[in-house]
Order: structure tokens, then C-alpha cells, then sequence
């Protein structure tokens, strides 16, 4: 603690009463932390900005002093940016405390500055200016004080910087004081139109002061001294500390602050007065929108004559509406601390003006009194006594009257400004801001149209935009700001609209100006130029006039007159394109006006500004002075423009209202009056927020920058956010879905049947039945709101993305955003959002065409966009369908690394899974069947959301392909396969286990032996598990090869040469053991689109090949295991459905998988006994097969087949008796469906077994009491088999295979006698008992045989009935046929 004693002595030594006046000028030494080691900080060029780049002349001659005097003008008023700096950091700390109403936070007392001693401390501040030793501290907090001797060293080294502030702020006082007295007290004039620049420096600084020291009023300032006191005293054998009684009376002296600013600056009251009165013309212009409107102030156009382009009818009002929030800033500042100069006559009408449009002060940042508050509390008693006095009438009576009426209307107007304040400032503003919204519209298009205008009217663009400046400022400083009568209020909420639009206007609009500025920078600079050295020649005319001569001016003046002009003639000459190239430093032309300034406006001077203008306006034109003036400000158009266009354009201050910002623009931005081409500049406010931190405190620089980036961040999400909405406003059903509609055909047929119900009342207006909207409802008049609506819609979005795409990044400390790329990614990500959230609806699958006119819809969307934007949005969709398909490892796909646990292709993944889940495994129940009539899979009962046949129509599959692709149908293809290999992995385990069984059975059906081999049949395990897994198989077969025919029509529409080629290939592939990996894989593609021959074996031989399936033994017992399925119980429930083709349970489905692993398992061990021979005969293994391999392969699969067929007739008629009978129809039409689906096994291999007269007669009676068979679809062959026979009712007609069975009759009755050795009757009466089953009374059975049909026989059979059922009666179930039976010759 030594050394902070020995900081604060050495630094309290010039303070002392002896010292200070002789010392007072050590400046330097005594602000280096404020002022910085260099004069370039940014708080250097923002506090010099109306005075020059340097304050600093050359001390000589009268003006030495002068000079002086200047110069710390303007380093006093760094000082006291950095003073408030540290001021703002100590409240941030302390988390704003109320020295006042002596309210402290929890935080307060945890930041670390005071000790976490909350009674004896506020007890301290209480009893200011009572020193400690006389309160008895020990009754307060005895605890508490024992504790603060012992760490007394640690809490003075916390407090030690914050002391050091108040000697500080005592010490700025004391200059400031003396700087402002000497300026008010020498300065001839401080009139705005005869020394604007002097004016400017003396009132920075007095306004600087009076901040400062009303902002001393939020710090804890009698608690930090007492306390500190305290712990000295504590520390230092009860001695007080050195400054501890000046500290005392300087703080007593400024509470509140106001009282004390009455009395110091009572002195500068009269200039005050003369200044603010002089403002006041220009103030009142800036309120009068009406003016500014009507006589084109704002406007590059002269208001009497437009045709001429450069307004020049107000050039100086202009230049002074660019300075008139200072001015505003003035006269609240000044009539709060000078009140009686409000006594003036046209002092009431000013100060009237610009407190009835402002309810708070801004004392720093964000920071600010309440004004009326302030002005009753410390102005109106003022006023109430100087009204007294000049009531009592001490002066003469005609004076005192008068000054009794202006004290009574200055009084009566602090007492009711307050309330119009809040009743009209929100209006005054808005009624402002829209007028700037109006000129700055107009100026932006006239500059842009007319850039070569621009130079000549740089002021007005100024005055424009710090006029804007003002009114964004002070819209987010009174939003969340309310006057309260209660001093301890610090913010309460106001009634400023955040809706308010024409904010995102202002900031467009300065956005747009300080652009075109920027742009044409080098022309202002050019235009400048050319003004500089024109005014070369009139200053030197003006120097040589004989009134001029006649003044004998000293040596100095002359030479600063002649420097002056000389620097004006080296100006160099623009030409041509080379004004970029000039590069011209004005500082020394602008340090010797100054120093001119500073010599003739001061009173010891005998030349002073009174003799120049008299001497120089005889001759008719400007005066030297102005002249001077003019030339002054038009040089910082030539070095200090980007320094001018951020003190009238920057709104970096708006920094300390972020968050209040960001709140108003989503509030405006996407509002009905928003426009989308203003996120520009809302996002472009944060590159200049980082300009807001103060070099006195090194933390803000982290904390801006990082509030910055946030802020955009914030922006950048709301923006995307709105863009993302925009597109799914379009995307909707209210969007582009309304104006596409069309109805489903179960809609239309819904639609259609109450219409044509006209006896029905609600049917006479089909719209009274109907719930969903028709086509052709949007050109309805009641639809034009919604119609606008999508237009409007479409405007925005258009917009935004051509503002988007062409906004400049936007660079914020270290951090860079490109608009363009993160609107890429909004549409991309939003594009990939939709599509998953699509695939389900109600939480189950959405049909697959849906989904693609869904896609089709939103990328019509993108589209639009695309066409604003310089990207290809178009392929980034590809590449999310891709990725959200392709699930493999082909490293070409993979654009970037991705993590390894990401997975890709989960669109793709949910609709494969529910496919197989739910239609493959069935596992929800539904009742999945798949019908080869139609070629589809139907269930009983809705999946999810619809019926099985509309999702897996062939339309729908084909809408599957074309949005997932090759790699979707592969990927459903994959899983398939795996879950078809588990499948024949349970077949290959029943064979396993029952291998000794069916080796017996084998045995006992070679030799006939039926006993045995019954005997053998109830051994067997699993049975009627495996037909289930069997069936499953089939059912996966049948799906796979309706996703190969999609993929294949899909094929034959987008790539047909591709689709041909393939096709032609295939038919050339060498047949070779084993086959090449090329040409395996060339099958597979071929299989995969369905061009090869036979999908199924094909299909499943790949998959044995893939998992190295049917290697054992039993698997040669396959067709005895296929042929005990016909001794399952699951025939007793069969039944055949005349209407989808196939069996109420799925055991159709049986057929195709029997045929197929068959035929797959066939080829499979082939191949590898052709290795094994290859292996043993000198290793030769690529040697090709026989030129008969395929005969020999097609000939072990027809035998295989044929056994099959053989010994499960066998098994079906043998197990056909008088009890037992009903599942026998079932049986036989199986048979003859799987030689319809096999390739392998013509009609002539069941002839031997089953004689076709009985099949015939079993379609017969099928088609009998089917009742919905047109009479065209009656046709001739039969050696068709009835599915082909039902098949003939589609569009697609399937061309007969030449190994079918003969047609003569006289052939089939003959195979038919000699088959087997059942009756006709006991087949016959099975069948009739089957079908009519379900009657009262059995009917007499016929003993004649089966129906003979000759080609006379017609039926004629109606549509609409149906056929079919389960259970032992299934014939008369079947109520719907969409082909009729065979017509036999």
C-alpha cells in the first residue's frame, strides 16, 4: 500500500491550493493515460472533428496564448471521453447501482470493489460528510468492522483505481473551469456564422463537462471515499489520507451535481444565452418538416426552379442543418445548468421546442437523465425566484414587468412541456422521419441517376444524413425510456411504436448515400480541389484590397495570411482519371486558419474579426473570413471525407441498443410495410460497432466485437428465418398447392357421386357435400386476398434474394459474412427440412407421388429464387437428394469429410424401412395381400394413412424411383435382400433339421410307400413356420420385381438409349460357370430393371451367390420339403379370389418363392460342383462350361420342378377324402398358378398329375358365380392358364409361352382318365360341397363329372359382384371380376 500512498501524493501535490493554479497547464503529464501515447486514437479524430486534425499552433505573437488555450480544449474533451469511459465501467461493474435512494444489488457487493459489508458501508454513505471516527462504527456492524481491519490492505488495492478516478474528476473540473472562463472571458464573438469553428471547440467542451459531472451522480462517490477513509485510517495508524478533505468538499460541492454547476458556471450564463439564442433560427428550421419539404432544403432540386439541377438556394442553412444535433444538444444542456438565461425573451420559444420532442438526456453511450424531471426539480425554482424578484419590483418598473411575464411563461411552459412531451414526441419524430424517408428516397435515386451533381451538393448529403442520424438515435434511446416522477425510476417502458417501418428506411436510405459517397469519392475530392484553388485567387484579391492594406497588419498575421495562401496554390490540379491517384495532406492549411481564428477573435488582439469583415465586404462579395471558412470546410472534403462521413453517418452508438434493434427489425422487417432489401443495412449498423470502444478500457474491445458478431448472427438467423418462411408461405396449401389443385381420384369419385345424387337436397351444389377445395376455386373473387397475398409473397422473395445476393460482405472485426452463402444454405437446408418432414404425414408414410409433387412444387420455389441469384441452387438440391439417398462408401460422392458416425441417406432409409416393414413383413397387421391381377399389394384395412394398393402401385413406385433415384431402388433393393437371405436362411435351417425326415420321405414317395411316408410327414418340424417364411419370400419377390418394372419404365422415359442398349446386352451374355465379376454384375443391372428373363431366380441366385447359400446337402431335398407344405393346415383356410388373381392368405406368393429358390439354388450348386470339377482337373478354373451348361442347368431345374409337381399332387390327392375335401380346389389351382409363374414347368408337366377338364371345370365354377364378367373379355385358348386368362383384362397383354399344353379337348380328357385313380365324382363333389357350403341344405351332388363347356356356351355375367372368401366355402364370396372365365372350342 505504499506505493498507491506515494501514486496519490505525488498526484495530489499539483492539486494542492498553492500549486494548482501554477501547475495547471502540466497537462501532458497528468492525462497521458487519457489522451494515449499518440494523437491518431479514434477518440482523437471523433472529439477534434469540428475543430481540425490538430489543435495544435504555433505559439507566437498575440495568439500564443490563444493557441494554448485550444489545444487543450480539445485534449480536455478526450479527457472527458475517457473519464465517462471509466464512469461507464465502474456502473457496468457495480451492475448500476442508485447512490441516490442508496439501492445496491446483490452484485454490487460481489463485484470485489467494496467489501461485502453492506451495513457499515451505506451506513458510511448515509452520514456523508460525517467523518468515521465520529459515527461508532462498533454499534453498526461490530462483526463486519473487525473483519475489514483485518483485510484492510486487500480492499484498498481494490478500490486504489477508483479513488484515483475521483481525484481525476476533481482534477478536470478544475481545468475545465479554468479553460471555459478564459475562452467565455477573451473570445470576441461565438456567433455561428462568424466563428462556427471556435464555437464548436468552446461548446464541446462545456457540454463535456457538464456530462461528466452529471454522470459523476450514478457513482457511488460519498461511499467509495468514506470507505476508502476508513481502511487508511485502518491501515496508516489512523491517519487520514491526504485528499481526503478536498475529495469531501468537491463531492459536497456536487450533490446533486446540478447545484453545483449552477454556481460554477454562473460566470459563462450571458455567452451561453448569446449562443443558444444564436442557434436558434436553425433549430427552429429542423422542426419545421413543412419548410424543410416545401423549400427544398433536404432536396438537390430548386424549389422555385427545377429545372435547374444544383440547388443553391441554401447552401450555409444546409451546411448548418448538418450541425443542428449539437446545437439541440446545447440548449438542453445549457438552459439545464445557465437557467437564467431561459429569461430571455426568445429563450422560452427554444427551449419549448426541444424539450416538448425529448423526454431524456444522453449523458454517454447509452447512459442518460431524465430531462423534465430534472428541469422541475433544479430549473423551475430558479424561475419561481427570479419571478418573485422581479415581482417585488426592485428594479424599474417597465423592466420588471417584463421580466415578470417572461419568468411566468417560462414557468408555465417547464410545468406543461413535460406532459405534451409525452403526449406528441413519438408523432414529432415519426412525422420527421418520414420526411427524411421521403428526400433520402429521392436524393439516393437523383445521385445515382445524376453522380456528377453529387460533389456540388456534399453538405446537403451531409446535413441529410446527420439529420437521420439524430432520428434512428433517438428513436432506440426513448424505446424502453419513460419520465417518472420518482427520482430512483431508471427506466421505465414508453409508448414508441416498435413497429415503426420507416426506421428500416433511414437506415437503408444512410446506407445508400454513404455508398454513393464512397463511390464517387474521388469526384468530391476532385470538385474540392478545384473549389481550393479558385479560392486561392479570392483570398489573394481579398488580402490585396485597400482596406486590407489599410488595417497594418502585425508581421505574424500577414504570415499566416501569405502561408494560407500559398498552400492553396500548390493545391495540385485534377486531370483526367488521375484524381484517385492525388494524394493531398490540408492539415497545415487548417492549423494555420486556426491560428488565425484564434488571433482575431481574441480580445487582447488588435486586429480582431470585426476588422476583417469590415474591410473585405465592402467589395461586395464573401469576406475574407468566409472565404476562409468555406475553404476550411471544403479541405476536409479532400483528406477527411470517410472522417466526415462518420461523424454524420455512422450510427456505431447504436451499439448500446442491439438488442432493442434487433427486437424492431424482426418487428419490421417481415411486417406488411417492410422491405426485405433493407436487412442490408440493419446487418451492415454492426460493422462499425467496434468503433465504440474506448482505448481507457482494453476489456470493451473483446466484449464489442463479440456483441457485434452476435448481433449479426442474431440478424443473419431472423433473415434466413423470414426467407425460410417466405418460401413456405409459397410452399404450402395455401400457396402455390392452391392455385395447382387437383383431386385425388378417390376425391373425384366422392365428388362425382354426390353430384349425381340430385334427389338429395344437399346434392343440388355439389359444394355443399364436398369438404376440399375444386380446381379452378382461386379464380373465385372471395380468393383475391389470398392471390395478392402469394403475389406479395413472391415480390418479397424475389427481392431479398436479389438483395442478398448482391450485398457486400459484411466484415466485422476478424469476422467476414457473405450474405450469399448463408441464403444458400437457408434454401438448401430448408429444402432438406421439407423433404423429411414431407415423408410422413399423421406419423406414417406419404404416398411417393405425393412426395414428388410436393418436390416439384418446392423447387419450382427455388427455381424462382435461382433466377436472383448468381448460384446453382438447383444442383445443391441434387446433392441433398443424393445425400439423403445414397447411403455407400463411394468416396467421389462425399463433397467434404464428414464425421464417421454421421449418416447419410435417411430419407431414403425411412421410406425403404416402412416399405419392407410394413408391406414385406406386415408386421402393423393390415392384412397385406398382393394381387397378380393388378399387379399391386391391397390390404384390409388401411397402413397407416391409406391402403396398401396406394403406395404400392406401379405409378407409386415409379414416383419412389424418380425421386430417389438408382441409389433409392438400389437401397430398397438391398434391404430386401438382406431380409430375404434371413428368409432362406430359415428355409436352409428347416432342411437342416428335417434332413432325415425328408430323406425318409423321399424314400417312402419313390417306393410308394404310403404309410411310411405319412408317418414321416407328422416328424416334421416347423412346417408351418417355414410356409410363412416361405410366403414372406414370395411376397418379397412379387414387390421386387414391381419396383424393376418401375425402375425400368422410369428408364425407358429419361435415358430410353440407355434402357435399349442394356436390354440389347443382355441378350448376348455369355453363359459361363463360373461368370465373370463384369458380367454378374452387368446381370444384376439388367435383373435390377427388369431385362433380365426370369427376376425371380435371377434375384435369388444373387443373393445365395452374395451370402454363399444352398453349399450343404440338403438342399437337394428342397422340392420334398416344398411338396410336405400341401399337409399344412393353412389349405383348410384357402381361398381363391377371382378379382385380384390370387389367394385370400397370400400362398400364391408361395408359388413364386418355391419357383424361385428352386431355380436360384439349382444354378447356385452348379456353379459349384462345376468348380469343384474345375479344382480337381489341374485348377484350370477359368475355363468356360460346356456349351450345354444351360441346357444341363435348365434341365436340373425342370426335373427339381417336376418332382415338386409330382409328389405334391400325390401328397394333395391322397390326402383327399370324404371328411377332408375343401382344400383341395385351393391345391389344384396353386399347382396351376405355379406352372403359370414358372419358366421351368410347362402346362404339359401337371397334365400327367391333374388333368386340365378338372381345372377348367373349377374356373368354370369360379366364373359362374363371379357375376361382374364383361362378355369382351371372353376369350379362346386353353391352354392359358385362368390367371393369364385374368391377366388378358389389363392394358398389357402377356404373349403365351409355346411350351404350353395342347388345345384339343379329346387330349385333356384322355390325360385326365389316365392321371390318377380318383373318381370324377369324388372330385367333383369336393368341389360343389366347397362351393356350396354355405346354403341351408346341401344340394344332390352330381355324378356326371365335371361342367362341359363347349364354344356355344356364352355366359354373361354383370359387373359389380364379387368371388372369394376364406375358410371352407370360398367360392360364393368373390363378388367382383374384371375378366371372365376361358372360352374353350
Amino acid at each position: 500500500m505504499a506505493k498507491s500512498r506515494h501514486h496519490f501524493s505525488s498526484q495530489d501535490s499539483p492539486l494542492s491550493p498553492t500549486s494548482s493554479r501554477s501547475r495547471e497547464w502540466e497537462g501532458p503529464s497528468r492525462w497521458t493515460e487519457y489522451l494515449g501515447l499518440d494523437g491518431n486514437s479514434p477518440i482523437t479524430s471523433r472529439s477534434s472533428k469540428n475543430v481540425g486534425s490538430d489543435g495544435q499552433v504555433p505559439s507566437s505573437g498575440g495568439g500564443s496564448h490563444k493557441g494554448l488555450n485550444l489545444q487543450w480544449v480539445v485534449q480536455l474533451i478526450e479527457v472527458a471521453e475517457g473519464l465517462m469511459a471509466k464512469m461507464y465501467r465502474l456502473n457496468q461493474i457495480l451492475d448500476y447501482p442508485d447512490p441516490v435512494g442508496n439501492n445496491y444489488s446483490e452484485a454490487f457487493w460481489k463485484a470485489g470493489v467494496f467489501p461485502n459489508h453492506p451495513r457499515i458501508c451505506v451506513f458510511l454513505s448515509k452520514k456523508f460528510p460525517d467523518h468515521f471516527s465520529k459515527l461508532q462504527l462498533e454499534r453498526v456492524d461490530k462483526a463486519a468492522l473487525d473483519a475489514l481491519r483485518d483485510s484492510a490492505e486487500v480492499h484498498l488495492q481494490s478500490l486504489d483505481p477508483w479513488v484515483q478516478l475521483l481525484l481525476d474528476l476533481m482534477a478536470f473540473r478544475e481545468q475545465a473551469l479554468h479553460l471555459i472562463l478564459d475562452l467565455s472571458s477573451t473570445v470576441i464573438t461565438l456567433l455561428p456564422h462568424q466563428n462556427s469553428l471556435i464555437l464548436h471547440a468552446f461548446m464541446d467542451l462545456f457540454c463535456s463537462f457538464v456530462r461528466v459531472t452529471l454522470f459523476s451522480e450514478k457513482l457511488p462517490r460519498k461511499m467509495m471515499l468514506q470507505v476508502y477513509n476508513l481502511l487508511h485510517a485502518v491501515s496508516r495508524n489512523e491517519r487520514d489520507c491526504d485528499f481526503y478533505h478536498r475529495l469531501v468538499h468537491f463531492i459536497d460541492s456536487y450533490d446533486p451535481p446540478l447545484k453545483g454547476l449552477h454556481e460554477d458556471l454562473n460566470f459563462v450564463s450571458p455567452r451561453i444565452g448569446e449562443v443558444l439564442e444564436a442557434v436558434g433560427p436553425i433549430i427552429f428550421l429542423s422542426t419545421d418538416t413543412r419548410k424543410l419539404r416545401n423549400e427544398g432544403f433536404l432536396s438537390p432540386y430548386h424549389p422555385r426552379y427545377p429545372d435547374i439541377l444544383t440547388n443553391s438556394a441554401h447552401p450555409m442553412r444546409a451546411q448548418d442543418l448538418a450541425n443542428v444535433t449539437s446545437y439541440r444538444e446545447w440548449v438542453l444542456l445549457g438552459y439545464l445548468v445557465c437557467p437564467d438565461e431561459l429569461l430571455r425573451v426568445t429563450s422560452v420559444d427554444i427551449a419549448l421546442v426541444v424539450l416538448k420532442e425529448n423526454l431524456v438526456l444522453s449523458l454517454y453511450r447509452d447512459e442518460s437523465i431524465l430531462l423534465h424531471e430534472d428541469y422541475q426539480l433544479y430549473v423551475l425554482p430558479r424561475i419561481s425566484e427570479s419571478k418573485k424578484m422581479a415581482k417585488s419590483g426592485r428594479t424599474r418598473q417597465k423592466e420588471a414587468d417584463l421580466e415578470y411575464s417572461v419568468a411566468k411563461q417560462v414557468e408555465k411552459m417547464i410545468k406543461e412541456v413535460h406532459e405534451q412531451a409525452l403526449l406528441s414526441c413519438d408523432a414529432i419524430h415519426q412525422e420527421r422521419r418520414i420526411l427524411l424517408k421521403q428526400e433520402i428516397g429521392r436524393m439516393v435515386l437523383f445521385f445515382t441517376d445524376q453522380p456528377s451533381l453529387l460533389a456540388p451538393n456534399i453538405q446537403m448529403v451531409f446535413s441529410t444524413l446527420a439529420l437521420a442520424q439524430y432520428e434512428v438515435i433517438w428513436y432506440f434511446q426513448h424505446v424502453g425510456i419513460a419520465s417518472s416522477k420518482s427520482k430512483a425510476a431508471r427506466v421505465v417502458p414508453v409508448d414508441v411504436d416498435p413497429n415503426d417501418p420507416t426506421i428500416g428506411f433511414l437506415l437503408d436510405g444512410m446506407d445508400h448515400l454513404c455508398c454513393l459517397v464512397r463511390k464517387y469519392i474521388a469526384a468530391i475530392r476532385g470538385y474540392a480541389l478545384s473549389y481550393l484553388s479558385s479560392c486561392a485567387g479570392r483570398i489573394r484579391f481579398l488580402l490585396g484590397t485597400p482596406g486590407m492594406v489599410a488595417l497594418d497588419l502585425d508581421a505574424t498575421l500577414k504570415s499566416l495570411f501569405q502561408q494560407i495562401v500559398k498552400h492553396l496554390e500548390n493545391i495540385p490540379k485534377p486531370q483526367g482519371e488521375t484524381i484517385s491517384a492525388i494524394t493531398c495532406d490540408l492539415s497545415d492549411f487548417r492549423k494555420d486558419w486556426l491560428s488565425i481564428l484564434m488571433i482575431v477573435t481574441s480580445a487582447r488582439s488588435s486586429i480582431n474579426i470585426r476588422h476583417l469583415e469590415k474591410a473585405t465586404v465592402s467589395t461586395g462579395k464573401e469576406g475574407l473570413l468566409s472565404e476562409g471558412n468555406a475553404a476550411y470546410n471544403w479541405s476536409r472534403c479532400v483528406d477527411e471525407l470517410e472522417i466526415q462521413l462518420s461523424k454524420h453517418g455512422s450510427l456505431r452508438k447504436l451499439y448500446f441498443y442491439h438488442q432493442h434493434l434487433a427486437a424492431v427489425f424482426r418487428n419490421t422487417m417481415f411486417g406488411p410495410e417492410g422491405r426485405p432489401q433493407h436487412c442490408c443495412a440493419w446487418v451492415g449498423v454492426a460493422s462499425s460497432f467496434p468503433e465504440c470502444a474506448s482505448p481507457i478500457v482494453q476489456e470493451e474491445v473483446t466484449k464489442i466485437g463479440r456483441d457485434a458478431v452476435l448481433y449479426v448472427e442474431s440478424l443473419i438467423e431472423s433473415i434466413m428465418g423470414g426467407l425460410e418462411g417466405l418460401i413456405n408461405i409459397l410452399d404450402s396449401e395455401g400457396g402455390f398447392s392452391a392455385l395447382e389443385m387437383q383431386l385425388l381420384p378417390e376425391q373425384a369419385a366422392f365428388y362425382l357421386n354426390n353430384s349425381s345424387r340430385v334427389s338429395m337436397p344437399l346434392a343440388k351444389s355439389p359444394k355443399g357435400t364436398v369438404s376440399f377445395p375444386l380446381p379452378g376455386h382461386e379464380s373465385f373473387p372471395e380468393s383475391n386476398d389470398s392471390i395478392k397475398m402469394l403475389e406479395a409473397a413472391m415480390q418479397r422473395l424475389t427481392n431479398l434474394c436479389s438483395v442478398l445476393n448482391d450485398m457486400e460482405p459484411i466484415c466485422v472485426l476478424n469476422h467476414v459474412f457473405v450474405l450469399r452463402e448463408y441464403m444458400r444454405e437457408c434454401i438448401l437446408g430448408n429444402f432438406r427440412r421439407r423433404l423429411l418432414s414431407a415423408l410422413k404425414i399423421d406419423n406414417d408414410l406419404q404416398r411417393p407421388s405425393v412426395l414428388e409433387s410436393l418436390i416439384r412444387r418446392h423447387m419450382s420455389i427455388v427455381h424462382l429464387a435461382e433466377q436472383h441469384i448468381s448460384m446453382d441452387l438447383t444442383q445443391g438440391t441434387r446433392e441433398i437428394l443424393l445425400s439423403e439417398t445414397f447411403c455407400g462408401p463411394v468416396s467421389s460422392l462425399h463433397l467434404f469429410d464428414k464425421p464417421a458416425e454421421q449418416h447419410t441417406g435417411s430419407a431414403a432409409e425411412v421410406v425403404c424401412s416402412w416399405y419392407i416393414e410394413n408391406i414385406i413383413k406386415d408386421i402393423s397387421g393390415a392384412g397385406i395381400l398382393f394381387t397378380p391381377l393388378h399387379e399391386c399389394f391391397k390390404s384390409t384395412r388401411p397402413v397407416g394413412g391409406y391402403f396398401a394398393e396406394s403406395v404400392t402401385d406401379l405409378r407409386e413406385l415409379q414416383a419412389f424411383v424418380r425421386i430417389f433415384g438408382g441409389y433409392g431402388v438400389d437401397r430398397l433393393d438391398r434391404m430386401m435382400k438382406e431380409h430375404m437371405a434371413a428368409l432362406l436362411n430359415c428355409i436352409d435351417t428347416s432342411l437342416r433339421s428335417n434332413r432325415e425326415v425328408l430323406e425318409a420321405v423321399a424314400g417312402s414317395m419313390h417306393s410308394g410307400d404310403r404309410m411310411e411316408r405319412e408317418a414321416c410327414l407328422k416328424q416334421i418340424v416347423d412346417l408351418e413356420t417355414t410356409i410363412g417364411f416361405c410366403i414372406e419370400a414370395g411376397q418379397a419377390l412379387a414387390f421386387d420385381q414391381l419396383l424393376a418394372e418401375a425402375s425400368r419404365s422410369v428408364l425407358e422415359e429419361s435415358a430410353p438409349l440407355i434402357c435399349s442398349l442394356l436390354a440389347g446386352v443382355v441378350k448376348h451374355i455369355p453363359e459361363e460357370v463360373p461368370e465373370k465379376k463384369e458380367i454378374r454384375r452387368m446381370r444384376g443391372v439388367a435383373n435390377s430393371v427388369g431385362l433380365a428373363g426370369d427376376h425371380d431366380s435371377e434375384w435369388v441366385r444373387s443373393i445365395l451367390e452374395e451370402v454363399g447359400g444352398a453349399n450343404d446337402g440338403s438342399w437337394s431335398l428342397l422340392p420334398y420339403l416344398f411338396a410336405m407344405f400341401m399337409t399344412s393346415n393353412i389349405w383348410n383356410t384357402t381361398g381363391f379370389n377371382v378379382d385380384t388373381g390370387g389367394f385370400n392368405n397370400n400362398i400364391h406368393c408361395l408359388a413364386r418363392c418355391i419357383n424361385a429358390v428352386i431355380a436360384g439354388s439349382e444354378h447356385v450348386r452348379l456353379e459349384r460342383e462345376h468348380q469343384q470339377r474345375q479344382l480337381l482337373s489341374n485348377g484350370h478354373v477359368g475355363e468356360s462350361l460346356d456349351p450345354d451348361i444351360r441346357v444341363s442347368a435348365e434341365a436340373s431345374i425342370k426335373s427339381a420342378m417336376q418332382l415338386f409337381v409330382k409328389f405334391a399332387a400325390g401328397i394333395m390327392l391322397d390326402s383327399w377324402n370324404e371328411t377332408n375335401r375343401s382344400h383341395l380346389v385351393a391345391k389344384l389351382i396353386f399347382l396351376d398358378q405355379l406352372c403359370d409363374i414358372s419358366p421351368y414347368l410347362p402346362r404339359s408337366s401337371l397334365e400327367p398329375h391333374i388333368p386340365y377338364a378338372i381345372l377348367r371345370s373349377i374356373y368354370s365354377q369360379y366364373y359362374a358365380n363371379s357375376l361382374s364378367m364383361p362378355l369382351a373379355l371372353l376369350t379362346a385358348s386353353p391352354r392359358h392358364s385362368p390367371t393369364v386368362a385374368l391377366a388378358h383384362a389389363s392394358p398389357l397383354t402377356r404373349q403365351p409361352r409355346g411350351d404350353s399344353t395342347p388345345q384339343c379337348s379329346t387330349t385333356d380328357s384322355a390325360y385326365f382318365k389316365g392321371s390318377t385313380s380318383h373318381s370324377q365324382e369324388h372330385l367333383y363333389d369336393s368341389e360343389v360341397g366347397s362351393v356350396q357350403s354355405i346354403e341351408p341344405k346341401h344340394q344332390t351332388l352330381r355324378s356326371s363329372g365335371p361342367l362341359g363347356y363347349s364354344s356355344s356356351r356364352k355366359v354373361k355375367l354383370p359387373e359389380g359382384s364379387t368371388s372369394g372368401g376364406s375358410g371352407p366355402s370360398t367360392l360364393p364370396r368373390f363378388a367382383v371380376s374384371r375378366s371372365g372365365p376361358i372360352s374353350y372350342k
